[in-house]
């Protein structure tokens, strides 16, 4: 059910995402699995329907979820009281009816139509080993033939705050979606956020990532080995020395060590929440960037806006998935209310 069958209003949505529209299949399994399977530990590597067909009637009980990267933000802004909009692809198929179910289930408006011809609904199989390791085999399917014709600009031209994903950047089509949705949105007073995704994207298409950070992003939000490649710095200080000329606020993940959010000449140095044992780090950049995009559209100064995400994410990885078990609006309040 999307949310044309429901009385939510969609005119004037905080935030938008557009992204990959992804079902995560979430496996706990053992190490032995992985080598019986020829996967490499800890990696990421992209398969093809035939092998995505294969695991998936070789895993076991799964948790099934919406996932992608900006879905999971999209989904972790909704749970924290922002009214949130996704903009995907998917096809008309089981895991597509999941994908839509589970997504509108966070509150969070979906109203593209699933198409009916061309590759199915991509899926991403994240194998969870006891160490908390994630092995991820990420089928991409329609998701990743977004075309302009997918937007609904009526909805993008209101929003407070568009947020794009890097992993949709190799296609032509992907890429003239995000700078005619980047376009409107500014035009009509509107912000716009980014994520790099991740350092493989960044080095096939580096040039077009600066381009498109300094002509459209207002926020950038990259790791530590991803700002370094945006622009090939020798260190982590001279990428925060390289991004602070070129975008008005930028976030950087730092794991363990916490997180960086620069603007303009100032730093802010965000420390990491431990809530429990780590049991899955799936989706922990996602809902940090949930957390500090909420901060952001309450008006929230920069600083609290980097603790609201850092305590999402110190939560959500002492569970399996990325979607919280807990009130997160909750967490936060209570959690703030030390500082």
């Amino acid at each position: 059910m999307t949310n044309r069958d429901m009385e939510i209003d969609t005119k004037n949505l905080d935030i938008v995402g557009i992204g990959n529209a992804i079902v995560d299949v979430l496996i706990e399994t053992e190490d032995s699995f992985l080598n019986e399977n020829e996967l490499t530990k800890g990696s990421m590597s992209l398969i093809n329907q035939e092998k995505a067909t294969q695991l998936y009637f070789r895993s076991k009980s799964s948790l099934e979820t919406s996932g992608g990267s900006v879905a999971n933000t999209i989904a972790g802004l909704s749970a924290l009281g922002s009214s949130a909009g996704f903009i995907g692809r998917v096809k008309e198929d089981e895991l597509g009816n999941t994908f839509i179910k589970d997504l509108c289930s966070t509150g969070a408006v979906f109203n593209a139509l699933p198409i009916r011809e061309g590759p199915s609904t991509a899926r991403c199989f994240i194998y969870v080993t006891p160490d908390a390791e994630r092995t991820m085999c990420t089928y991409l399917g329609s998701s990743v033939l977004l075309e302009p014709k997918d937007i609904d600009f009526s909805i993008v031209s209101k929003t407070k705050l568009l947020y794009l994903e890097g992993y949709l950047w190799d296609l032509d089509s992907a890429k003239s979606s995000f700078i005619t949705a980047a376009e409107l949105c500014k035009a009509n007073g509107g912000k716009v956020a980014l994520s790099l995704s991740d350092t493989f994207c960044i080095e096939r298409h580096r040039e077009s990532f600066q381009l498109l950070v300094e002509k459209y992003v207002d926020i950038l939000f990259a790791n530590e080995n991803e700002i370094i490649a945006l622009y090939k710095s020798k260190n982590f200080e001279a990428s925060v020395e390289a991004i602070r000329k070129k975008c008005e606020i930028c976030v950087l993940t730092k794991g363990a060590e916490g997180s960086i959010i620069i603007n303009e000449n100032k730093r802010f140095i965000i420390n990491t929440y431990k809530f429990g044992k780590t049991i899955d780090t799936t989706g922990a950049g996602d809902l940090y960037a949930s957390g500090f995009l909420h901060g952001y559209l309450s008006s929230k100064n920069l600083e609290v806006c980097g603790h609201i995400g850092s305590i999402c994410a110190g939560y959500i990885v002492t569970q399996l998935g990325s979607r919280s078990t807990i009130s997160l609006q909750k967490l936060v309040k209570e959690n703030l209310s030390l500082l």
